[in-house]
């Protein structure tokens, strides 16, 4: 298998930047609304992720795209592809 056909088959993801206080990394975070098995309303459920920004331009409020990629520090796997909004 040829790499470009690897590349393709990465995961994408699209989150808010919830924090930005560490140096070329963000922490995003992605919200869904789960139905709860029980009660049966609906429950906020949040993923974070430790996303890499070379450049150190993601601010908090934005909404970006990251992609995965090989391990960068112990808890860093994702890396910044695009922004999708820019904070105001």
């Amino acid at each position: 298998m040829n790499d470009d056909t690897e590349r393709n088959r990465r995961k994408a993801r699209v989150g808010k930047v919830v924090s930005d206080r560490m140096d070329k990394t963000v922490v995003v975070s992605i919200e869904r609304l789960v139905k709860h098995p029980t009660v049966g309303r609906y429950v906020r459920r949040r993923a974070t992720f430790k996303v890499h920004d070379e450049k150190n331009e993601c601010h908090i409020g934005d909404v970006i795209r990251f992609m995965e990629t090989r391990p960068l520090s112990k808890e860093k796997r994702w890396r910044f592809v695009e922004f999708v909004e820019r904070a105001k």
